[in-house]
């Protein structure tokens, strides 16, 4: 259906950074690299809860954290899968099909022509082992013409120590429709150890928005390998906010956007990296239409850890726009590592990029602390101003828990 460049494909597999290994670098090595080996396919069963506001309240307590609300009236609707199972499924408006994966297919022959288009099930280790065995993934189809009111939420949990959970999401937005997804990944409070496989493949048709907000809160020694691949046809509008404030073992990432004729995305990022922490974090954005526009804007802190951050802007045709801001401050001893990227295949190309990598400015903290502010206070306030990028649409239930989520995070970072 849609091929993808040779640069693409090159990105979509998992890059583990460009720059020269030092002694520290390589003693990352252990927290990059994964065997698969290592993490169990087998789970057990988990019972199914017709009502959402009925599940287990430990479960809860980590779900709200991810942004998913057990108020149903205030989502269009919900997916919840616990390890392998699919524990909750429903949706509260007409024009939006949410579940299953594998229950879609068995549903809908058309569902096939999406299913490993823009990603190959060749392409690695990773994806090979999707394809072989996914642990489910959702399957979401709003449709023609529909303006969803409302949210829909999404909800991928590890809960058993040491488990490999593998799925494949398939969105489809068609012509016309607009729709946010909140996307939030969670691990139990007692698990320690665990792997995150996610392949998505998301389909935006003319004319068509769809706004995707993930937060997500692993834990320390889990490890995480999505990929995922976008392409909006012409006139379509892609918004994604991805949000990573709490310690992970690693998380590896390198999405690619696809824009045909006057579509247009703008891609967000805000991640924290405390000790122990690794991200790998990427977005490509393919610009193969005319009048094509593009913003990746990345907001990074390392405390610690280590932050690869890369955004790669690729220009096909004349008359396309693209920009990438990668903003960093170092609050702790780390690695906070920047690489933007241009690339220019035909004149009549416009692409920019600004990167910086630094320190609070002490004037900053200074000027707070003349207005009442005591020094902690007021390194709070910038770092919270630093965090600030508008994420558009976001309910204010969300938002405010974004906000909580940031003032929370400011302890381990100082």
């Amino acid at each position: 259906m849609y091929s993808l460049s040779d640069d693409t494909k090159v990105a979509l597999s998992s890059k583990e950074g460009t720059c020269m290994k030092t002694a520290k670098q390589m003693s990352l090595d252990k927290v990059k690299n994964i065997s698969l080996s290592e993490f169990s396919n087998a789970a057990e069963d988990h019972d199914y809860v017709e009502i959402l506001d009925a599940m287990h309240q430990n479960d809860v307590k980590e779900f709200i954290k991810v942004g998913i609300d057990t108020n149903s009236e205030l989502r269009a609707g919900t997916f919840i899968q616990k390890d392998s199972t699919i524990v909750h499924c429903s949706k509260s408006i007409e024009g939006v099909e949410i579940k299953g994966i594998a229950k879609a297919l068995e549903q809908h022959d058309w569902i096939g022509e999406y299913v490993w288009k823009l990603l190959s099930p060749e392409q690695d280790e990773i994806t090979k082992s999707v394809n072989i065995k996914p642990d489910h993934g959702f399957f979401i189809w709003i449709k023609k013409g529909v303006k969803a009111p409302k949210p829909l939420q999404t909800c991928l949990h590890i809960a058993k120590e040491k488990f490999s959970q593998k799925v494949h999401n398939i969105v489809v937005v068609d012509e016309d429709s607009e729709l946010h997804i909140i996307a939030g990944c969670s691990t139990s409070e007692h698990l320690t150890s665990g792997l995150h496989i996610g392949l998505s493949e998301f389909y935006i048709k003319k004319g068509a928005t769809l706004k995707y907000t993930m937060i997500h809160d692993w834990g320390e020694n889990v490890y995480v390998r999505p990929k995922t691949a976008v392409h909006v046809d012409e006139g379509g509008v892609f918004i994604s906010n991805y949000i990573s404030l709490r310690p992970v073992g690693s998380i590896i990432a390198n999405p690619v956007t696809i824009l045909e004729k006057n579509a247009t995305a703008r891609i967000n990022s805000i991640l924290v990296a405390g000790k122990g922490t690794y991200m790998d974090m990427g977005s490509v954005v393919e610009l193969n239409g005319t009048g094509a526009r593009a913003e990746i804007i990345s907001r990074a802190i390392v405390a610690g850890g280590t932050i690869i951050s890369r955004g790669h802007l690729m220009g096909r045709e004349p008359g396309v726009k693209g920009h990438l801001e990668c903003k960093g401050l170092i609050l702790k001893d780390g690695l906070l590592h920047a690489i933007p990227e241009l690339s220019g295949h035909t004149p009549g190309v416009e692409m920019s990029h600004e990167a910086a990598v630094g320190k609070i400015d002490k004037r900053e903290i200074e000027y707070l602390m003349a207005r009442g502010l005591d020094e902690e206070e007021a390194v709070s306030t910038i770092v919270r101003g630093f965090l600030n990028v508008e994420i558009e649409g976001l309910p204010a239930d969300l938002a405010a828990r974004i906000d909580a989520a940031v003032k929370e995070t400011e302890k381990d970072m100082m």
